[in-house]
């Protein structure tokens, strides 16, 4: 006698064409925008289908059947479920939008199939909403839910960086800053400050801040376990809305925003480097701290990165990396010793972003239309200017150092 089985179903109707409600479940970089955190498609019959999420869930299986617009199917055996089970979606064109029919089905009962059962109904629920928000508006509901800690960025904590902030952890994420008005800032933390708990939850690395995060919303205060060198302190923190950027709805409009943003930002480089000589320029400020000069290469990399990362998107076929490639001192050297000068760096620099500017004005219009990718790439573009002021916000310091008696 076959075990019993069951089936869940979901329905949505989304604004948005087959063709395209297809591609979300059919291409790597689609999958990503709605769906998890990395994926690889060999989209044809018995081709692979493979997700991942940051919590550590993954989730393999092969294309058992395709029809562009109208069926894609596929097997799923999830990380720690106890067997495989089935996915089908079928699309239906209606008034220009698509009537979207998921089904999981093959899905076990009782008590092994407990967890899993309640994971299944609970994430493809959310799932399924998110696609139609991706497709609909571009907005990514994990993403814009999300309230921030308000800090600039940082590093997993390394023996190396341990070493240097006299730290006694191994695990953490050390803060590159904290910005003005959010919640890290009236906590009271500070540059490299290490967080090692947050919420109650371990805090290793980006990937398990990112995923407890997730867990909350604006406006809740959670505690922090941090060290300030050997010292381990406890607060609260009132964690902060997401600020979302107004994405204009046309290339040449983003390209305009953008360059604005960037003259901006020239500008007040310009103004640092004034009377600024050679020798304060390359000054270490500490060992193992970035001159003057370094921190232009890092912004010069940053532009070249993203100019891979843009051409990526227009194809479809994203890169995804196991995390962040982090601020490789070879490559700032390299740079350095190409453009030797301060002044030579900066215009290096002009050079990159107005290539930048170029693409912007230049994206196809069918990559326009996929709202999911166009909004994640206007979003990142139009924030970079928190990222550079951080560093402009270095380099003062550092030449400040180099002028010291």
């Amino acid at each position: 006698m076959a075990a019993k089985t069951q089936t869940f179903k979901f329905k949505r109707t989304i604004n948005a064409p087959p063709a395209e409600v297809y591609r979300a479940f059919t291409n790597s970089t689609a999958l990503r925008e709605w769906f998890c955190n990395a994926a690889t498609t060999d989209p044809h019959k018995g081709g692979r289908f493979y997700v991942w999420w940051n919590s550590g869930f993954y989730a393999a299986g092969e294309f058992t059947a395709l029809e562009p617009g109208k069926k894609i199917a596929f097997t799923w055996q999830g990380r720690g479920e106890p067997g495989p089970t089935r996915v089908q979606v079928s699309l239906a064109a209606k008034k220009g939008g698509t009537v979207v029919t998921l089904a999981h089905s093959g899905v076990g009962t009782g008590k092994p199939w407990a967890k899993t059962t309640k994971e299944i109904e609970e994430g493809w629920a959310g799932s399924v909403e998110n696609l139609q928000a991706v497709l609909e508006t571009g907005m990514d509901l994990r993403f814009t839910r999300r309230p921030m800690l308000g800090i600039s960025g940082g590093d997993e904590l390394t023996p190396e960086i341990a070493a240097r902030l006299g730290v006694p952890a191994v695990e953490g994420f050390r803060l590159d800053g904290v910005l003005d008005g959010m919640g890290a800032k009236a906590a009271g933390l500070q540059k490299d400050d290490v967080f090692v708990g947050l919420a109650g939850k371990k805090i290793t690395g980006w990937t398990s801040l990112i995923n407890t995060m997730q867990a909350h919303r604006a406006g809740d205060t959670i505690p922090v376990v941090f060290y300030r060198g050997k010292e381990k302190l406890k607060t609260a923190m009132t964690l902060s809305a997401r600020p979302l950027p107004e994405v204009p709805p046309t290339s040449p409009e983003l390209a305009e925003a953008v360059r604005k943003n960037y003259a901006e930002l020239d500008a007040e480089l310009a103004k640092c480097f004034e009377g600024v000589s050679e020798a304060e320029a390359g000054h270490h400020p500490a060992p193992g701290e970035w001159n003057v000069k370094e921190n232009l290469a890092h912004l010069i990399i940053d532009e070249r990165d993203r100019h891979a990362w843009i051409d990526e998107l227009i194809n479809g076929e994203e890169r995804w990396y196991d995390g962040f490639a982090g601020n490789i001192q070879v490559r700032h050297k390299a740079m350095v010793s190409a453009y030797p000068s301060a002044p030579a760096l900066l215009e290096e620099l002009k050079r990159h972003e107005a290539e930048t500017v170029a693409l912007l004005a230049a994206l196809p219009p069918e990559f326009v239309a996929r709202r999911g990718s166009y909004w994640r790439l206007g979003h990142n573009l139009l924030q970079l200017s928190r990222h550079t002021r951080e560093h402009i916000g270095q380099i003062r310091a550092t030449i400040e150092a180099a002028r010291q008696p």
